[in-house]
């Protein structure tokens, strides 16, 4: 007898969705395809020889530590360089025990979704979004508000007034996810008087911010805006750092930076999930930023990044359409490009496709698809 594994899977895992970028990397690994699609770091990019230093050291030093297990908050020393940069680079005010580390930032965004959403709760994300954030929270079965975005990254007063009405019905909403610096996909930023309210907001009706910065160093003009969890006096900002786009995405190496409350509560939720993420890498990570490594990849990469970013502006200047529009980014690894109405851009990617080109489709980053 075969078996019917669809009567055997669950409602939540039948709920789930396939990331369209995901899909997209299988579709870009054919030779010569020019992927415009997902946030890649350039691999020639990657610091190779500076990894395997580190590596070399971590086989002097402590390599019987690097293969075991190891605590499920993560390796002590890392948290603690990690807090150090944390309290200089981002003025946010954090120790070792404050810290919870990741296998990937997209395990911190479902450990979010498994602790804050049940069934039918709502969130508040801006419109248009990161769609790996959209897919943990989809995976929990979260109600989505989606707030549109302008000049100064999310619409403030729409903010307000979907709040208003949110709570006539008798409806809180758990968080407010946000990637506030260089977002995926827009490239755009809020802005510090935008941050602020945000946080007063917050307070006023009492749901927490999810601060997503994978791109925060990533400036390639003028100074970095603060973070919102270095305003954060009350507890209210959970934050999610990664590796991924400063380091090697392969390391999947991510933190969070919460309340004791919430650093214990994702402690349980991750021993559940992996026990520990993975020791070796934590420990070339401790390496690279103790060698002093990661500002020296950080400034190389801002550079290479910056040249890219002014390469393909110049190319939307000189082929695309008079009235299209497109943000044009002040750091990190995304723009946003308007077409005109009359162009609908599936159609137009599955011609870019046959000509070994991709990109995404607009829609892909709201909940509805829209």
């Amino acid at each position: 007898m075969v078996v019917n594994y669809d009567r055997l899977f669950s409602t939540r895992s039948k709920n789930l969705k396939s990331s369209e970028i995901r899909e997209l990397l299988k579709l870009t690994q054919s030779p010569g395809f020019i992927s415009l699609a997902g946030g890649l770091p350039n691999p020639e990019a990657f610091p190779i020889d500076i990894i395997h230093e580190c590596i070399e050291k971590v086989f002097k030093t402590n390599i019987q530590n690097a293969l075991q297990y190891g605590t499920t908050e993560g390796l002590p020393l890392l948290r603690n360089v990690l807090a150090q940069r944390m309290r200089e680079r981002k003025g946010i005010d954090c120790e070792l025990h404050d810290i919870l580390i990741t296998s990937g930032a997209q395990q911190a965004l479902s450990f979010v979704a498994f602790n804050l959403l049940d069934p039918g709760d709502t969130y508040i994300t801006s419109a248009p979004t990161y769609l790996g954030a959209l897919q943990a929270f989809h995976a929990y079965q979260g109600n989505c508000e989606c707030i549109p975005m302008n000049d100064e990254g999310i619409d403030i007063e729409s903010l307000r007034r979907n709040l208003k009405r949110l709570h006539r019905t008798g409806i809180t909403p758990k968080f407010l996810y946000a990637v506030a610096t260089f977002q995926n996909p827009s490239g755009e930023s809020i802005s510090l008087e935008h941050r602020k309210e945000l946080l007063e907001i917050a307070s006023e009706y009492d749901f927490v911010i999810i601060e997503d910065d994978p791109y925060g160093e990533l400036v390639f003009e003028g100074e970095a805006l603060p973070s919102i969890k270095s305003m954060d006096t009350k507890g209210r900002v959970i934050y999610i750092g990664t590796f991924s786009k400063v380091l090697a995405p392969g390391f999947r190496l991510a933190w969070i930076i919460g309340s004791e409350e919430v650093i214990n509560r994702f402690s349980l939720t991750k021993q559940s999930a992996d026990l520990c993420s993975n020791m070796f890498v934590q420990y070339i990570a401790y390496e690279y930023i103790k060698g002093g490594y990661l500002d020296i990849q950080i400034k190389h990469i801002k550079q290479l990044y910056k040249h890219k970013r002014d390469v393909m502006i110049k190319a939307l200047e000189e082929y695309f359409p008079k009235d299209a529009k497109w943000t044009v980014p002040g750091g990190g690894m995304f723009l946003w490009v308007t077409l005109p109405k009359n162009v609908n851009t599936r159609l137009m990617f599955k011609r870019a496709v046959a000509k070994q080109v991709a990109y995404v489709v607009g829609d892909a980053f709201y909940p509805d698809s829209s």
